[in-house]
């Protein structure tokens, strides 16, 4: 069957492009239809970097040419992002971004007890050690552990004046600026709070702080999908997220719905990669041993599945447990097995956040203005 452009076209005028009203032709997404017998090309240019939004762009147009064109039709799909542009060409931002802060990287996962907070304390130790100026936010207002990591359980952040301004001074850790809600509570003190109060303190921690130029502010989110994300989210134009799982399917569930959140198309943040945790032990006598006690490679084949990089696999090893719990970060022992596991890993996010910083513009911080920001995220 010979199939005609002006068909595809008004097939074409049936779809809109994610996150717009209009439809493809109009909107002016469509930049050229070639049709050759019964194969058709379609060039098209979306401002959507998401893999959802491109993968259901693309499912789109071929289900509509299949439909009301011809059923056999075979389609090309050429898929091209570009950033959307104001009138100076600069990438749009919504949101407010902090001046000095190049770039906030938040670490999530969707199950608790992974070693989330461990993680993020490491990543940011190890990235100071590279020279980079870092701070760390820890934003699990319900669980606050950084105060415990850095040894700075009886520190307090100063009141300094910033161009007129009262700011807080974050506390500063062996390289890392920290501002928790710990600071703030007794050791046995509960916070009790509802998100409104949370997202509260949360805005006065970033906004009301004193960061100075950071390279790197590492933000330890909550466990979970829920308020506290979309509080941050909402707040700060982050630069891309990084998932923390075990190698175990009930992590992995979890770890799936997280990477699911960023990639929502009403939120769109870059997912960096996903880290291993607890990947493995070896007991100290048998060196050669390996034993993979909570599976072998799930957090791998999970990052190959969702199509995101993975950024590395850290051993289940007594001293990183010990090394927490006196506040003095695993990756400081110098010359040791799980000092070059962090390294790794920290010199991949790098190398992605360079990558997504060179072929993405800025994330916009999200504007939710309806409860489609709250709804369950279909796959």
């Amino acid at each position: 069957m010979k199939i005609e452009k002006q068909q595809v076209l008004k097939a074409l005028e049936t779809i809109s492009v994610p996150g717009h009203g209009q439809n493809m032709v109009e909107s002016g997404a469509i930049k050229n239809v070639l049709v050759f017998g019964d194969e058709v090309v379609v060039d098209v240019v979306i401002d959507n970097p998401s893999l959802q939004a491109k993968k259901k762009t693309e499912v789109s147009i071929l289900q509509a040419i299949h439909k009301e064109v011809y059923e056999k039709a075979q389609v090309k799909v050429n898929l091209k992002v570009e950033a959307p542009t104001t009138e100076n060409k600069a990438p749009e931002i919504k949101g407010k971004a902090i001046p000095g802060i190049d770039n906030i990287i938040a670490v999530a996962s969707g199950k608790g007890g992974v070693g989330k907070s461990t993680v993020t304390s490491n990543l940011a130790v190890s990235l100071a050690k590279m020279g980079f100026k870092v701070g760390l936010l820890d934003a699990d207002i319900y669980g606050p552990s950084a105060t415990i990591m850095f040894d700075v359980v009886n520190e307090k952040p100063l009141s300094v004046n910033v161009d007129g301004k009262s700011k807080m001074k974050p506390v500063e850790s062996y390289g890392v600026k920290i501002l928790s809600i710990g600071f703030f509570t007794q050791p046995d003190q509960a916070v009790v709070w509802r998100g409104p109060m949370a997202a509260k303190a949360l805005n006065q921690m970033i906004f009301d702080a004193a960061w100075g130029k950071l390279d790197f502010l590492v933000v330890d989110l909550p466990p979970g999908t829920g308020d506290i994300h979309l509080s941050i989210m909402q707040s700060l134009p982050l630069t891309g997220a990084v998932v923390v799982s075990t190698p175990q399917n009930v992590a992995l569930a979890d770890a799936r719905k997280g990477v699911a959140m960023f990639q929502q198309e009403s939120i769109n943040v870059p997912v960096l990669g996903i880290i291993e945790n607890m990947a493995y032990f070896t007991p100290p006598e048998l060196p050669e041993n390996k034993y993979h006690i909570f599976g072998k490679d799930g957090a791998k084949h999970l990052a190959e599945d969702l199509g995101v990089p993975f950024l590395g696999e850290l051993p289940l090893l007594q001293s990183i447990r010990e090394a927490g719990d006196v506040g003095r970060p695993a990756a400081m022992q110098e010359g040791t097995e799980i000092e070059a596991a962090f390294t790794e890993i920290t010199k991949n996010v790098v190398e992605q956040t360079v990558r997504r910083n060179s072929s993405l513009p800025p994330t916009r911080a999200i504007e939710i203005t309806t409860m489609a920001g709250c709804s369950a995220v279909k796959k």
